[in-house]
């Protein structure tokens, strides 16, 4: 039976005591040496992991990037640390000439952690039911799913080159029949990973044990819990104090302090989430590719790097960061900063300075609204930082944070000028999906992508990604369309994300995961 937590053994009170206090951080310090964390981690061996992300629910195409972080459920496809798929559930796949059919190979002697035998059956039992949730194995227009001796068969009512990057994705995990109740609906997480659920408590923790008959290399930790901190400052003394093992996403404040403790690592890696300003590219002030760049280069990106994020990394000179395939082209002219331009641009459009020094243009002034949202607190920050740089050059900007509902309420209903968001290109390894959601002009979408524009070249780039399943052209294709949305900025790019961690220095072989799959808890091991 796995023991109870360290939080329910009396480690968490103190920590409130101490923080209650208004005295944590120092009293932390000085009560917790690292001999006595090195004690209590090799007493229970397990791993905590705090993150933000609450746990919501045992539904994989809701909370399953949760269960697959924690090594419980496994995809059919696999994806290396470099961006790369790599053999998961299936060690191999083709696609015939037509793109229409793909076989996937299964792999041998996998057992589901109640001990069942994982089955071409029970893996097209498992994927029809994902099919019948929305998720973005829907996009794939799959019209049959079919079973092959060892081979699960996949037809497609049209080519779609992405298919096993969507089969990369946490939804798509493959839980066992006893997963399922008579009406399809998940009451147990039941899946193949090295790690199997002990106990689920929504919306806050997980634990788990090591699974021992898992088909691939056994794991050396045997048990591992999974907290859901929203706090910064919370998930901070926690790796601090070693009430956690793992912690994710730090502030820059969090990041300096956690840095000089002899107990913990700060480790940090760029990942394909990127700051956007969104235009509403019908607005006057934003109608055109000349004035999309002028506001582009009024902005000042190293600043915001530097002051607000404390990384010079996180400054985005195009749309995606380096280690996205294809679509990251060292060749691009970067978007920098350049107030003369930027006004020479404006004013070539007809804008003015009035007597306040906000530009007009046939006795209308150039003022926008920026809508954002605090659920990241960089957010708000950044649109302040917006509306100074904005200002430099004319441009009257209001601030308006609201929920992160607004921007796609205010897209649909025309009354958006502009939004600042984060948007996430890393759901799977192929942003292909994502950008056929946000720029293409045949969907319905695009709450997070462009509004108001659309362009036939990348329409016609885009469907031929679709249909293309030869690596070397997609990417080629793909840095086609980077182009295209460099030029043409319906949306600009401010900074790229930077995902960063405390780890308990005892703790060996920790990497973090820059598609944010996986903590990897089965390749690590405590220092003897």
């Amino acid at each position: 039976m796995l023991r109870s937590s360290r939080w329910e053994e009396g480690r968490t009170p103190v920590l409130k005591m101490l923080a209650s206090a208004g005295k944590a951080s120092g009293l932390l310090a000085a009560s917790l040496s690292a001999a006595a964390l090195s004690t209590a981690q090799a007493a229970d061996g397990r791993v905590d992991v705090v993150a933000p992300w609450e746990v919501g629910s045992i539904e994989p195409t809701q909370s399953g990037h949760i269960f697959g972080r924690m090594e419980v459920g496994e995809t059919l496809v696999d994806v290396a640390l470099d961006g790369e798929l790599i053999a998961g559930l299936a060690t191999d796949w083709q696609v015939d000439d037509s793109g229409l059919e793909w076989r996937f190979h299964l792999r041998q002697g996998v057992e589901f952690h109640d001990g069942s035998p994982m089955t071409p059956g029970t893996v097209a039992q498992s994927l029809e039911r994902t099919l019948g949730e929305p998720g973005v194995l829907s996009q794939a227009n799959i019209s049959q799913l079919a079973v092959d001796e060892d081979e699960l068969v996949l037809t497609l009512d049209a080519p779609y080159g992405a298919l096993p990057a969507l089969l990369s994705h946490y939804s798509t995990q493959i839980l066992a029949p006893s997963a399922y109740d008579q009406d399809g609906r998940v009451v147990a997480y039941v899946a193949t990973g090295p790690y199997q659920v002990a106990t689920v408590e929504t919306p806050q923790r997980l634990t788990t044990t090591r699974f021992e008959a898992y088909w691939g290399e056994p794991p050396s930790i045997a048990e591992a819990s999974y907290l859901a901190a929203p706090r910064g400052e919370t998930r901070s003394l926690m790796a601090q104090s070693g009430d956690a093992d793992i912690v994710l996403t730090l502030d820059a404040a969090s990041q300096a302090r956690l840095s000089r403790a002899p107990n913990v690592e700060v480790m940090a890696v760029p990942i394909p989430r990127t700051v956007l300003l969104k235009l509403n590219a019908a607005r006057p002030g934003l109608d055109s590719p000349e004035v999309r760049r002028a506001v582009s280069m009024a902005i000042q990106r190293e600043g915001i790097a530097r002051g607000i994020l404390r990384s010079d990394d996180a400054m985005a000179n195009q749309m995606m960061p380096p280690g996205v395939a294809g679509w990251h082209l060292d060749g691009l002219a970067p978007l920098t900063q350049d107030l003369d331009e930027a006004r020479r641009l404006l004013a070539e459009d007809g804008w003015t300075p009035g007597q306040d020094g906000v530009l007009t243009r046939d006795g209308e002034r150039l003022a926008l609204t920026l809508t954002t949202f605090s659920d990241r607190p960089e957010l708000p920050l950044i649109a302040t930082a917006l509306q100074a740089q904005l200002a430099e050059v004319g441009i009257e900007v209001t601030v308006d944070v609201a929920n992160s509902s607004e921007i796609p309420s205010r897209h649909h209903d025309g009354s958006l000028d502009m939004g600042l968001m984060a948007r996430n290109f890393g759901l799977v390894p192929d942003p292909l999906p994502i950008m056929l959601q946000d720029y293409s002009s045949g969907q319905v979408g695009g709450d997070w992508g462009a509004m108001n524009w659309s362009s036939r070249t990348l329409d016609e780039l885009l469907g031929e990604m679709q249909a293309a399943t030869d690596g070397a052209t997609r990417e080629a294709l793909a840095g086609q369309a980077a182009e295209v949305l460099h030029r043409e900025l319906p949306v600009i790019p401010i900074a790229w994300y930077v995902q960063t961690a405390a780890v308990n220095a005892d703790l060996e072989g920790f990497e973090l995961d820059p598609f944010d799959r996986s903590y990897r808890i089965s390749e690590l091991e405590w220092a003897q």
